[in-house]
């Protein structure tokens, strides 16, 4: 049991609903915040922004493009950083053929169809077997539309731009726990494999019938994961 803060970012078209059964799994360890990585326009600038309100030193969980800024946390303030979960998200840059797709959804979405990219990222987001799932899929489309248009385009945008984080794994030091989907294709499991290679000491955990978006899809398997990691 700690008392250790924990300070968690969610991913692209992601408000707080995403950790609604995730953070009373956290909860007895330690407050919970999470995030806005809403305020920026470039991964620098949005972690600058989470830092300057958040606590002296924290647990740091990111997911997926959250993923992204806690390494760039970890580059602006690796002290304040106590342990660290990597939660569906990798370390590589954007690939070219990511950028393409990228650019043709901010297209789309400026020409009026941001609702219908939203519907459709649900078709990648998820393992097969939870492709009828209302819920997941609702979901979505609305922390998408509450995040709105512009928000979609700034996070994109700073996606597309962001650095190679690989060459800093080997020098993180906090305690690291790596979680991924086993049919995640949007940062697939060989990433998380090469994360958690790299980071000394990590731990990595694959959650089985679950996509991009296991931590609502399986959500006992990763609250599991995490609040053990949390307690430790």
């Amino acid at each position: 049991m700690t008392n250790t803060p924990f300070l968690l970012v969610p991913g692209l078209n992601c408000t707080a609903e995403v950790f609604a059964q995730l953070v009373p799994a956290i909860w007895p360890s330690g407050p919970v915040t999470v995030a806005n990585h809403t305020v920026g326009g470039s991964i620098a600038e949005i972690a600058a922004n989470i830092l300057d309100h958040a606590p002296p030193r924290f647990g740091l969980l990111g997911f997926s493009l959250g993923g992204y800024i806690a390494f760039e946390i970890l580059r602006q303030a690796p002290a304040r950083v106590e342990k660290l979960c990597l939660l569906d998200t990798s370390a590589r840059p954007d690939t070219p053929e990511a950028t393409e797709k990228r650019r043709l959804g901010i297209e789309r979405a400026r020409g009026g169809g941001f609702v219908g990219v939203l519907e459709e990222g649900f078709l990648t987001a998820v393992d097969e077997s939870n492709l009828g799932r209302d819920d997941l899929r609702t979901m979505l489309v609305r922390m998408g539309t509450t995040n709105g248009l512009e928000t979609f385009i700034r996070q994109q945008e700073a996606i597309i731009a962001r650095p190679d984080s690989r060459g800093d794994l080997a020098g993180i030091r906090s305690k690291t726990l790596v979680i991924v989907g086993e049919s995640d294709q949007t940062t697939v499991p060989a990433a998380s494999r090469e994360m958690a290679a790299a980071i000394a000491g990590s731990r990595l955990v694959l959650i089985p019938k679950a996509g991009h978006l296991a931590v609502r899809e399986q959500p006992e398997l990763v609250n599991a994961a995490v609040a053990e990691w949390a307690r430790g």
